[in-house]
């Protein structure tokens, strides 16, 4: 396709147009969205491109480009869980390569932003078919400008990349393209904007049997496999096969096959050889199945806490050492007064029952200051209109344990936050978009925090209490290990997305966390899925989506400490000082040059 315009040009613009209105519409009237966003989406980005891709490029080969770089979108997409076509994320980037380096070759100015264009569509495309379910969560502006936004942040790495080959030896230059996206990927884990959800190496948690080095990884050594398999194949495709030697050209070939089958292979002796370690603990995870949106924050305390009671007691033994209850499980309870609130004294009762039984629950906990006390953070302002009183308060996404025969209450606070649903980023330098975040249904107040991920502590062991989004966090989920954890428990409410690839996600990137780790999982979600997830990434009886449930099952407790929970993101980190040197190199080069 080298022509100036699109074949059927208008037919695709109605199509396109009747995508996007109808799919709009039906979302305006309906409760629940399901799968409408990606029609919504995909309409209407299909609709901006075929309307400027007339005007998108000045270069002879625009259309042709697109098209590339349409195909690297839908193969990122449909490489990514939950789909089963995981292979595809080695070849996700090849199309988007021939388009940077033709581009790189040629005399057309500026390229960068050439290079720009083609590759945010491409990502435009991964993000809405692998992350187009974040529409259902409870704030759509700030789902809707999520994929805008992250598919400009992943541009960034590759338009760097652009930059800095032009300094760099033949044999070197696509140095930039793997140690950019890994650094990248390494601080998209660690600001305020944070959504690491495609991080390349999470596209392994639809096969955790082919990933079990990542005990030594961690996600990053997944991330490392599909760039460097891509600039491989690149390679290949760029100086073509037919035109080399017949030995370089079997060469070429069995390096390929090497690096994408020998790792597979490795980690399928690892698997098969692995036993889960540590002491037997008997657990229960609790799932009532309310709808959040219009249930679960609507519904009667008590009539919630009967659910809970029920589904509870069908499972609990004399030998449960562990109850757990989701995320958010009850609202409003005061920290200093958490005692005197009846939810919590008739789950004490329950638990008192059971002699060697401790109930892990995430809550909506907040805390009122007392004069002279410091203040958090986040830190919140109310004054009684009537008496003027000034109350200073904070709340936080939190979890609490409660011990049979025990009045002490130990609390854990959420620690990584949802950019725009949980937390507004930067909201000091950024205060003036307040308002306006506000008017679109985010939020501008923010979460109090702590800084230490901190177990609870009972003659059973230690236990990390993973409040939802934090079991995205490789290295931020190794803090429950390295204080001591001999087990984690995820609690969430996964609700929010409906039916949709979004709550199985994270169901499988919580497999990448146990084998991480080592570490055996209890996860309990308000509705899809409840689960237990052994050492090995293996999971054992899944609750279904819109199931209320309650199940029972045996995991391993231990003091394993992997090397991964020793050392972290020990990739990312040198990708990081290595992409520093590569750009102070282009811009020292760069500088002389000019002079």
């Amino acid at each position: 396709m080298t022509n100036k315009t699109i074949p059927y040009k208008l037919p695709i613009l109605v199509v396109a147009a009747i995508f996007t209105f109808g799919s709009g519409y039906q979302m305006s009237i309906l409760p629940l969205w399901g799968y409408l966003p990606l029609f919504f989406f995909t309409g209407l980005w299909t609709f901006i491109t075929v309307a400027l891709a007339d005007k998108y490029s000045k270069l002879p080969k625009n259309l042709t480009y697109l098209s590339w770089a349409t195909i690297s979108g839908l193969l990122l997409g449909f490489g990514f869980p939950i789909s089963p076509l995981t292979p595809l994320m080695f070849i996700g980037f090849v199309p988007l390569l021939m388009i940077e380096k033709e581009i790189a070759e040629s005399r057309a100015a500026p390229s960068k932003w050439e290079v720009f264009k083609y590759t945010y569509h491409a990502f435009v495309v991964w993000n809405i078919i692998s992350t187009f379910w974040v529409a259902n969560a409870a704030s759509f502006a700030a789902s809707f400008i999520a994929i805008w936004l992250n598919s400009f942040f992943m541009t960034i790495p590759f338009v760097l990349f652009h930059q800095t080959r032009k300094i760099m030896p033949r044999n070197f230059m696509y140095i930039g393209f793997i140690v950019n996206w890994l650094a990248w990927e390494y601080l998209h884990l660690r600001w305020e904007i944070s959504w690491p959800w495609l991080t390349l190496g999470n596209s392994f948690a639809q096969y955790p049997s082919w990933v079990q080095w990542y005990e030594y990884t961690g996600v990053f050594g997944g991330s490392f496999w599909i760039l460097f398999t891509n600039y491989l194949i690149f390679k290949g495709v760029a100086s073509p096969l037919w035109q080399s030697k017949e030995k370089v050209q079997i060469l070429d070939a069995v390096k390929i096959g090497a690096l994408i089958l020998l790792p597979i292979l490795v980690s399928l002796g690892i698997y098969a050889n692995h036993s889960d370690t540590g002491r037997d603990v008997e657990v229960v995870a609790v799932q009532p199945n309310y709808e959040p949106h219009y249930q679960k924050f609507q519904v009667n305390k008590m009539v919630q806490l009967d659910q809970f009671l029920k589904l509870s007691e069908s499972k609990l033994t004399e030998n449960t050492e562990y109850l757990v209850f989701p995320e958010t499980s009850f609202s409003g309870i005061a920290q200093d007064q958490v005692r005197r609130i009846e939810v919590i004294q008739k789950l004490q009762s329950l638990i008192d029952k059971y002699p060697n039984l401790k109930l892990i629950m995430g809550i909506d906990l907040y805390k009122i200051y007392q004069a002279g006390e410091e203040f958090g953070d986040n830190m919140r302002t109310q004054v009684n209109k009537r008496t003027g009183k000034v109350t200073n308060w904070e709340a936080y996404n939190a979890a609490l344990q409660l011990e049979s025969g025990n009045k002490e209450v130990q609390f854990y606070k959420k620690g990584r936050f949802v950019p725009g649903a949980e937390i507004f980023p930067y909201a000091k330098v950024l205060f003036f978009v307040s308002p306006i975040v506000d008017a679109l249904g985010g939020t501008v107040a923010g979460l109090g925090t702590q800084k230490k991920r901190t177990p609870f502590s009972s003659e059973s062991g230690k236990v990390g209490a993973a409040i939802c989004y934090e079991s995205i966090y490789g290295e931020f989920f190794n803090g429950y290990v390295r204080n001591g954890a001999n087990a984690v428990f995820i609690v969430t409410n996964d609700g929010w997305w409906d039916d949709t690839p979004g709550y199985k996600q994270h169901l499988k990137f919580a497999t990448l966390r146990a084998i991480e780790t080592r570490k055996s999982i209890a996860r309990s979600a308000n509705t899809g899925v409840s689960a237990f997830i052994n050492q090995r990434g293996d999971i054992s009886q899944a609750t279904n989506y819109e199931e209320a449930a309650a199940i029972r099952g045996t995991i391993k407790f231990n003091d394993t400490k992997t090397f991964y929970v020793q050392w972290g993101d020990l990739i990312g980190r040198l990708a990081i000082y290595v992409s520093i040197l590569l750009l102070l190199n282009t811009f020292v080069k760069g500088r002389l040059k000019k002079d």
